[in-house]
């Protein structure tokens, strides 16, 4: 697939340059806007990074997200409400305003427009979080946050279709902070420092590492259970993600037993998939059985299957320089907000 790679790269390197000489418009505007993207098709932890910068801003800024809404079955520009579902705001954006009832949640495939209509609301949003933004370039973010993963960095990948990268690694230029996500427990700042020359930062750029904190107790509509209480129950894990391993890995490591089906990132459930599921899970002889999944594909699947269907909670942390994170994000609101 090497040769079509190369193609690939010369169209998505053409586009770039027609957006750097403005021969291709794109947008910018008074209200701070925060990007956070990636150069890899998924699994870099997108969601958990977008929910950290909600919970750091929106106690002091109203606080709005714009997505594209990937996979929903509506279009155009449509603000979050009580009657929203997955089906037409998508289900990571479903999340968050599920999540968080203290911001304005959004979608829209036109970015320019969509912020448009978030600045026409009353109130207006005093900061804007775009999702998935790196490769979507008619908006020029004030700030953007490149994510990479782990075990996979962007400078150990090729573009598509040969390797999972949407655009050649100097897109990665456009960030001005390089978060190395999904990242051990305990990573040593020899390591830190080996990974930070692997992805050669331009002067500007600051990189930091984080990881994944999962909560210690499995959710749903009817409850909690304790995680370590997993071990006496049969588990069915049911995944709708780019990249399992981190989960499956932290559930063997906690000694709970399970089977897992695995689809496609943000698939969207058939009845017959549903069905499958069923009969699979009523298989399971034992009394304690519990069908597990993400809080993402909870979103969709909650609806289908209404019994026995829990959810582990997760959150990004940072395990170094979290204050400086912070500073960096705080500082650019304030000095790009209109009442600074």
């Amino acid at each position: 697939m090497y040769p079509f790679s190369l193609v690939y790269d010369e169209i998505t390197k053409a586009r770039n340059k027609a957006y750097d000489k403005n021969i291709l418009p794109s947008y910018t505007f008074e209200v701070p806007v925060i990007g956070v993207g990636n150069l890899s098709v998924g699994g870099t932890g997108k969601t958990p990074m977008i929910e950290y910068l909600i919970r750091l801003l929106y106690k002091d800024y109203r606080t709005a997200v714009l997505s594209r809404g990937y996979k929903r079955k509506s279009k155009g520009f449509i603000l979050a409400d009580e009657g929203s579902t997955f089906e037409t705001l998508g289900d990571e954006p479903i999340q968050f305003y599920r999540k968080f009832r203290n911001i304005t949640v959004a979608v829209d495939a036109d970015r320019v427009n969509g912020i448009k209509q978030l600045l026409n609301q009353k109130p207006a949003p005093e900061v804007i979080l775009l999702d998935d933004v790196l490769q979507h370039r008619k908006v020029n973010p004030g700030f953007t946050i490149l994510l990479t993963s782990y075990d996979k960095l962007y400078t150990e990948d090729s573009v598509l279709p040969s390797g999972d990268l949407r655009e050649n690694i100097n897109g990665a230029k456009r960030s001005q902070i390089i978060v190395v996500t999904k990242c051990p427990d305990k990573l040593s700042e020899n390591e830190q420092f080996e990974i930070s020359k692997k992805l050669k930062p331009e002067p500007n750029q600051t990189i930091f590492f984080t990881s994944i904190a999962y909560n210690d107790k499995i959710r749903s509509a009817s409850g909690e259970i304790e995680l370590s209480d997993l071990k006496k129950y049969q588990v069915l894990l049911l995944t709708g993600i780019a990249k399992t391993k981190p989960l499956t890995d932290f559930l063997s490591q906690k000694e709970i037993e399970f089977t897992h089906i695995s689809f496609p990132d943000h698939h969207n459930f058939s009845s017959r998939d549903i069905q499958s599921v069923r009969q699979q899970f009523d298989k399971i002889q034992s009394e304690k059985k519990i069908l597990l999944t993400t809080e993402k594909d909870y979103v969709r699947l909650s609806p289908l299957l209404t019994e026995n269907v829990y959810f582990l909670p997760i959150e990004t942390y940072f395990i170094t320089n979290e204050k400086d994170f912070n500073k960096l994000i705080l500082d650019y609101v304030r000095k790009n907000s209109r009442n600074c």
